[in-house]
């Protein structure tokens, strides 16, 4: 019996010491920085960017919000397979604590619950800066790469993606361009140091109207303003194709004689945006190479 229990208490220190041995890393993030264990095994995600990073390298989850209107590569995640964990806005905490996880990504849209959920377990808040996108954008991604032991296949997607920048910016001369989004039948335009501000701050495209305001929202504008700032490009993101909400489609809205008389409509350079790329995750490392090639190729 004595040697038993002797056996059971060193399988036991045995455990105890492996468990311990658990390598920890620690990342900053945008809310401080955090220690969690190197290569968690289940992991809770709130972010759809950051969701799309995970899939791309090959790292499985276990929870994720309810998500609708996703690409085919990743509609499994919309399957009874994973834990709905609330929705981008509110968490189901009783679920999430339910599956114990390992580390919690949130980012945008569920940044303002990062204290709540950081009671629970690890959690890590991705959110870009969009007034400092491209170095805040290589910061988070290269955290997540720090984390899961993928280091070196992000840091080479992360300089390919600063390669095409550079190739971008050259092409980009003096040609001017508005971004706008329509929803509802509504147009709002954004503009440098906004959510769409990689097309001017990082690739070098030409505001064609100053002064915007850099909130979520941007500035609710008419088919005026439009002709008024007269683009070379105008790139439109139609929010309502991936929000599941009924409405005009942005060619409807936009199909009008102010905009048609742009030098971007007679030049045909309206460019319709990807926006699950551009609204729902524009912070995915293959978002952003979407991002800067549709870019690069409407100054082709």
């Amino acid at each position: 019996m004595l040697a038993l229990a002797a056996c059971g208490a060193g399988a036991e220190t045995q455990a105890a010491g492996a468990e311990g041995s658990a390598q920890q890393v620690t990342v900053e993030h945008a809310q401080g920085s955090t220690t969690v264990t190197a290569n968690p095994q289940k992991v809770v995600v709130f972010d759809t960017s950051a969701l799309l990073n995970l899939h791309d390298l090959g790292i499985p989850v276990v929870g994720v919000p309810e998500l609708t209107d996703l690409p085919e590569h990743l509609a499994k995640y919309a399957g009874d397979e994973y834990t709905k964990v609330g929705s981008l806005f509110e968490p189901d905490y009783e679920k999430v604590n339910s599956l114990a996880p390992d580390l919690i990504i949130v980012a945008g849209r569920s940044s303002s619950v990062y204290p709540e959920l950081a009671k629970i377990a690890p959690t890590v808040d991705l959110t870009v800066d969009s007034a400092d996108f491209l170095n805040s954008f290589r910061a988070r991604t290269e955290a997540l790469g720090k984390i899961f032991g993928k280091d070196a296949e992000v840091k080479q997607r992360l300089d390919a993606v600063n390669a095409s920048i550079e190739e971008v910016k050259a092409k980009a001369d003096d040609r001017k361009g508005l971004i706008v989004l329509t929803t509802g039948g509504k147009v709002s335009a954004h503009g440098p140091g906004g959510r769409f501000g990689i097309v001017h701050d990082v690739l070098g495209v030409q505001p064609a109207a100053d002064g915007l305001k850099t909130d979520t929202h941007g500035n609710a504008i008419s088919h005026e303003f439009i002709a008024e700032k007269n683009p070379d490009l105008l790139y439109v993101v139609d929010r309502d194709a991936v929000v599941a909400e009924s409405g005009q489609a942005a060619k409807q809205v936009l199909d009008n004689e102010l905009v048609n008389g742009t030098n971007a409509a007679k030049n045909d350079k309206i460019v319709y945006l990807d926006p699950f790329t551009w609204y729902l995750a524009p912070n995915a490392m293959s978002s952003v190479e979407n991002m800067v090639k549709t870019i690069g190729d409407s100054l082709t």
